[in-house]
Order: C-alpha cells, then structure tokens, then sequence
C-alpha cells in the first residue's frame, strides 16, 4: 500500500511540508524535507512511531493544519468512513492531498468460500464488511473533496495453509473487526482449512487475492480546474468519431 501511495506521489509536481500519517502503523512512510506527525489507533504502534494514538473518525487536529494525509491499511476498519474522510478533508488545508489505500471489496475469496462450505447451512459472519471501489469514490464526493479518484489494484499472495493467512491478517490488523463475532469451533477451522486446501496448485499452495483500493483527493481551492458545464461542448462526438 506504502509503495502505492509513494507513486501516486511522485506524480505530484508540488511540495508538501506538513504531513499526517494516519495509521501510522511501523512510522515506515517517509518524504524528505517534510514534517511527519503519526498517528494510530494502537497504543503500541503509536508509542514506537513517537506518535499520538486515537481513532480515525475522531482526529485532535486543527483545521487546515496538514498539506497531505496519507493513510495506508486502515480507513476500511473505521466504524464512521464518510466522518472520517469529512475529518480529513478538514485538516487539510485549501490545495491539501489526501492519499489513502486499504483492503476493499472482492479481497479473500479463497478464505470467505472456505468458511461457507465449513459453516454449511448455518453461515457466520467471519469477516467484516469491506468498502467497493465505486463507493469509495462517492464517499470521497460526499466529503468535500475535489478531483476524486479511487481505484483498485489487485494483488494475489499464495498460501500453503490457511493458518498462514490468517496469521498475516491478524499481522496487519485485518481479521475479523465485528464487534458481535461467532466463535469458530475446531471442528469448523479443520473443514475451513480443508476446504481452503483443496484449492491449492501443483504445488500445494492455495492463490488468495487482495483488492488494494487506492484512494486520491483534494481539499477544495479556486485555482484547481473546474470541469465544463454541462451542455458546454461545441465539437460532435459523431463528427469526432468519423464515419462508422
């Protein structure tokens, strides 16, 4: 997600000297010359970065007192996203960029088949509730932001076991964020994790898919352009396309 972000920056021609880390997890975003302030919900993870811990969708910062926001891994996992992201859009000052990345829609289909078929005709609810890309792009509408753009990278990891995966999930925050949650009895993790073998390759290793969805906004500013008004345009589009 880091890596993500740090292109989608590059692309950026203008400079920016104050800098939230929102979930800053490890503190491992850097960008020379500017001033970092972490931020994370995990006490430990705050306290490592020599940052300030507390929840996404309730920021202590002033308004209009960042250039950028980057958030990587944890804005799926929020209990309020459109208040988080009107939060954000606050903090950032006019010409502000936010660039976020999370684990969205369509991620886990290996993990999800394997617990309907060990759950059978008495599903649970195993993971929470992840945000499709055409939502995300209209929350960032209803934030405030101008220029949205959110868009999806998918990025496929293999597995030899399902235990496996489930350990990077709980590695990176990721498992279950239900507050109401069915506990797994040990006859339904053998057939989940048998369930999820039975998908393996030649090898022995099961394809699991993550949907990166990458997340690029900007605090509202009278020089950004504008688009055309409607019904402004002068050219044909069956001029344009030429004969058939």
């Amino acid at each position: 997600m880091l890596d993500g972000i740090t292109e989608r920056l590059e692309a950026v021609t203008r400079s920016f000297g104050e800098v939230l880390d929102l979930g800053c997890f490890d503190g491992a975003f850097a960008l020379p010359g500017a001033r970092i302030a972490r931020f994370d919900p995990g006490f430990g993870f705050a306290r490592s970065a020599r940052g300030v811990q507390g929840d996404e969708d309730r920021l202590p910062f002033a308004d209009s007192s960042f250039d950028l926001v980057v958030s990587a891994g944890v804005l799926d996992q929020v209990d309020d996203l459109p208040g988080a992201l009107a939060l954000i859009r606050r903090v950032l000052r006019p010409d502000g960029l936010l660039l976020g990345a999370f684990v969205g829609a369509g991620s886990l289909p290996a993990l999800r088949a394997a617990w309907r078929t060990a759950d059978g005709e008495r599903p649970a609810a195993r993971l929470h509730p992840l945000v499709e890309v055409r939502a995300a792009g209209d929350l960032l509408v209803r934030a405030g932001f101008a220029l949205p753009v959110a868009d999806v990278e998918t990025l496929p990891v293999r597995y030899r076991t399902m235990g496996r995966l489930v350990d990077d999930l709980r590695g990176m925050a990721a498992s279950n964020m239900l507050a109401a949650r069915s506990a797994a009895t040990r006859t339904h993790l053998a057939r989940a994790a048998a369930a999820f073998a039975a998908g393996a390759d030649s090898e022995g290793r099961t394809t699991e898919r993550f949907s990166i969805v990458f997340l690029t906004g900007w605090a509202p500013d009278p020089s950004q352009p504008k688009p055309a008004r409607r019904g402004s345009g002068t050219t044909s589009l069956a001029a344009t396309l030429g004969p058939a």
